[in-house]
């Protein structure tokens, strides 16, 4: 076909040694600069760049409106998967993935597919697309494609049974759609349903193998048939199937039930009904363990008789009687290989060993860092009255019943709690609640999420209780006074790799200032393995400029940069203090001790380095500091500088013109 042939057509001339396509950017930096893009990137950076011209061109031209193709034969057939995906990446990260594009990297041996940065380019007729020549999916995102209707999405999923990963973010994802998961993707590992607001928290059901259909047990049409194309399947779906293999399940801000305990009744049964859940964001989460510990399932019996599914007290104790098998199977397996050690003199493999090969695979669920976490050793011996839910990582709490939490779910290494704020900042008592609840996992938990409208330093006491573990840290909301201080903060969080603050910026008329500005620079906290920092502060849009009154916080972010030498991305949005002079000052930086994780050469670490993102929107950075950052950070590839008033649109272009960073000036 011509499609293919253009490239060879053209005379196909080969590069010259030692010469690179000027656009690949930093390509012959060092590797003290920067890693030296490999090969196969510069292969994938050129087929890229022939992609419009080449073969999308063509395709364009004589096909892509005239001819329906089940497959497209050509050159992408002979790549690999990983390529495919890598280069669908590119193109996305790039705004250049057109629907002609997409057509041609739609292979059969494609195993994933995230569409979630280009959404509009999701039609139905790219969906029969993806279920006709991608059956092998593996994983599929198409979150925010809103013009799909659910008919559609389930004709879609139902062509896919391969699917492990599937992600429905925004999307017109309704219990049809669910139904339809749960019986045609039955090897699903990892769903995401959040802010799918048609889905109510009784259509997650079928899920953990509830009913397709209510319980007057005479389904009805628009119940049963979920899509003309599959009509015929749904028509003989059984009442129940069996729980999915579920091991990470989001489902955040979706549509309300028919009554308020809903979503703590439904939360209840898919914790009791999915064996394998280890990551869940779901509201009513810490309700439905406290409903679990307690043995109160009435309180839910109005639910599972409206849905049509079994009552939670038979779900839990037909949970009980499985892990009841399994234990006796485990305990029956550690005796034979104790026999066998013995009967080899002792060497054979121990039962640690045959444990640790076997549950390889659900330590490394959704790259979860627990390595390190305690949780094993709190439950290796069960009694048989003991019941725990493997769950490690867990959206969607409140500060309420935390301790029904931690005593049902030892092993959690990653949260997000929202905790109200409706009384005096300075009381605190809730706070207090949640310092206490989070004792359940000192020393074990590694990322921490907490939404608080009130002050940030009534966080502290919770802080010292979690930080000393900590390697990710999220506070939003967060109020700031003449009384905040952050370097508490940095004190009680040592090993943080990343740190996002969003707050409210002090009151104008107060002048902050504290002690710790008068602090020595060797005195200041450190944190060494620091890769991302966001330190955002909310702004009127009507100001031209933040109210720049906060001194004491340029100390903060002196120790911060200064501090931290392995800062990959920095984001220092409308900082309610001077940042041109902080940023000058840590630039002269020279002389800083190497970090011991280093690959040491024994040369000291520069501060601002190893940067590759930076946005500074909304500070008073000058032009003058911009160019010297990019001296300085030889990785760097974006800087966003919008509505920096110090600098003029003719020193941005000017800038812009003589560096390959990609600038932002609004």
């Amino acid at each position: 076909m011509p499609l293919f042939r253009a490239l060879a057509e053209r005379g196909g001339a080969k590069a010259r040694p030692g010469r690179r396509r000027q656009r690949t950017g930093d390509c012959w930096r060092t590797d003290v600069d920067g890693p030296v893009l490999s090969l196969r990137q510069l292969s994938l950076l050129s087929l890229a760049d022939n992609m419009k011209e080449v073969w999308v061109k063509d395709y364009t031209d004589n096909y892509l409106d005239q001819y329906s193709f089940r497959y497209i034969m050509g050159p992408f057939n002979l790549l690999t998967s990983e390529l495919v995906e890598e280069l669908t990446c590119l193109l996305c990260s790039r705004k250049q993935l057109s629907r002609a594009a997409l057509h041609l990297l739609l292979v059969p041996q494609l195993r994933g597919l995230s569409l979630e940065s280009c959404p509009a380019l999701v039609t139905p007729a790219l969906c029969t697309n993806i279920a006709a020549r991608c059956q092998d999916l593996r994983s599929l995102d198409l979150s925010g494609a809103q013009q799909l209707p659910s008919k559609v999405i389930s004709e879609t999923l139902h062509g896919l049974p391969a699917l492990r990963s599937l992600s429905l973010t925004g999307m017109s994802c309704d219990k049809h759609v669910i139904r339809t998961i749960a019986q045609r993707c039955r090897l699903l590992r990892h769903l995401d349903v959040s802010r799918c607001h048609l889905l109510s928290p009784g259509g997650l059901l079928p899920l953990g193998g509830g009913a397709f259909c209510s319980s007057s047990g005479s389904p009805s049409k628009s119940q049963c048939s979920v899509s003309t194309s599959c009509s015929d399947q749904s028509s003989s779906f059984p009442a129940t199937v069996a729980p999915l293999p579920l091991s990470s399940l989001l489902a955040l801000d979706i549509g309300f039930g028919v009554q308020e305990e809903d979503p703590v009744a439904a939360a209840a049964y898919l914790l009791l009904s999915l064996p394998s859940l280890e990551r869940v964001a779901m509201e009513g989460i810490e309700k439905a363990c406290c409903l679990i510990e307690q043995r109160e399932f009435s309180l839910a019996d109005e639910f599972t008789s409206r849905e049509g599914v079994a009552k939670l007290e038979q779900v839990w104790q037909e949970r009980r009687d499985k892990e009841g098998k399994d234990n006796l199977r485990m305990r029956r397996e550690k005796t034979a290989v104790d026999r066998e050690n013995e009967d080899e003199g002792g060497k054979g493999i121990s039962w640690e060993e045959y444990r640790s090969g076997s549950e390889e695979d659900t330590s490394k669920d959704e790259g979860l860092p627990c390595s390190q976490r305690q949780s094993g050793q709190k439950r290796t011996h069960l009694s048989q009255s003991d019941f725990v839910l493997k769950l490690k990582d867990v959206k969607g709490l409140t500060f309420d019943s935390l301790d029904s939490l931690g005593r049902l779910c030892p092993g959690i290494c990653s949260m997000s709690v929202s905790v109200d704020s409706n009384e005096n900042t300075r009381g605190g008592s809730k706070v207090s609640l949640l310092a206490a609840g989070l004792k359940a996992w000192s020393g074990q938990l590694q990322r921490l999420s907490v939404q608080f409208p009130g002050n940030l330093d009534n966080l502290l006491p919770a802080l010292l209780v979690a930080g000393s573990s900590l390697i990710s840290l999220t506070l939003e909301g967060v109020k700031t006074s003449s009384y905040t201080r952050l370097l508490p903060v940095i004190r009680a969080c040592p090993r943080l790799r990343d740190l996002l603050i969003s707050a409210e910026p002090p009151p104008s008329f107060l002048q902050i200032e504290h002690e710790e500005d008068q602090q020595d620079n060797g005195d200041l906290p450190r944190l060494p393995n620091l890769c991302s920092l966001t330190l955002s502060f909310s702004y009127e849009h009507s100001q031209i400029k933040p109210a720049m009154f906060w001194m004491s916080l340029k100390t903060v972010l002196r120790c911060l940069l200064t501090g931290s030498p392995l800062l990959e991305k920095l984001s220092l949005v409308s900082l309610p203090c001077p940042l041109d002079y902080t940023l000058q000052s840590v630039l002269r930086t020279e002389n800083y001790e190497p970090h011991a994780s280093a690959e040491s050469t024994g040369s000291p670490l520069v501060p601002l380095a190893r940067v590759r993102h930076v946005d500074l929107q909304r500070t008073d950075v000058t032009i003058t500091t911009v160019k010297s950052l990019l001296q300085q950070s030889k990785r760097l590839k974006y800087v966003d500088v919008s509505c920096c008033w110090q600098i003029s649109y003719s020193e941005w272009l000017a800038c812009k013109t003589c560096s390959n960073v990609q600038i932002v000036w609004a």
